[in-house]
């Protein structure tokens, strides 16, 4: 029978997670920003459309640091991405992010923004994943529906926002570094996103999510019931 110290402790992580819920809210998927081209090529994608766990589905919440309106602030140790609103709010949106040895951080700007991107690996990508050296734009391509440019210093990063034809995998760490959404929330977020906003990674092991997503999935299911 479990004591009386640790339902104490159960009972408290439900009230922590119930908290975090009072503040957020899901926002219903919409096609109002799809375009007739982005209707057409996601009714051809090929990959399972998996559905989203429900703490990475997109979300508005509070948001307590300090980036200003139209930044986006992307916490990989809880794989959530933040576009920042006013009023201390943010949109909140599970990603995918990179393995902890091709994980980037830093301080970045939006250098360059594209619908159906055509995807060029990268030489290490080529050699590692055995992928050809272009693969044009389109409802399967790894790239997704839109891409985020991330330039610092004034050069290309090689990292960027993404859309994702693996969409089983938002809230893992598998990428090659780069950040995936689904493509129907990159659509959203690439609709909000202006050139030159700051996009903040923070670095491995300093996740400043007010929600942490990791113990919503290991004990908090009952809440999203």
């Amino acid at each position: 029978m479990p004591s009386i110290a640790s339902k104490f402790a159960v009972l408290a992580a439900g009230l922590f997670l119930a908290g975090c819920m009072q503040t957020t809210h899901y926002e219903a998927s919409s096609d109002s920003l799809l375009k007739p081209r982005d209707k057409e090529l996601l009714s051809k994608v090929t990959y399972a459309k998996a559905p989203v766990a429900e703490p990475f589905r997109r979300a508005i919440v509070d948001y307590h640091r300090k980036e200003a309106p139209g930044s986006i602030m992307v916490d990989s140790d809880n794989h959530y991405l933040y576009y920042v609103l006013d009023n201390g709010k943010a949109i909140r949106y599970g990603i995918t992010v990179g393995e902890e040895a091709m994980a980037w951080s830093g301080i970045a700007k939006v250098g360059a923004l594209r619908e159906w991107p055509d995807w060029h690996p990268t030489k290490s990508e080529i050699e590692r994943l055995g992928v050809p050296t272009f693969v044009k734009g389109g409802p399967d391509n790894p790239m997704g529906s839109r891409a985020i440019y991330l330039y610092s210093g004034g050069k290309d990063t090689l990292f960027r926002i993404h859309g994702t034809n693996q969409p089983e995998y938002i809230g893992a760490s598998i990428s090659s570094g780069c950040i995936r959404m689904t493509n129907e929330d990159v659509i959203d977020l690439y609709s909000r996103v202006k050139m030159g906003a700051i996009v903040v990674v923070l670095e491995p092991k300093q996740g400043d999510s007010p929600f942490n997503s990791k113990m919503a999935l290991q004990g908090g299911n009952t809440l999203y019931q």
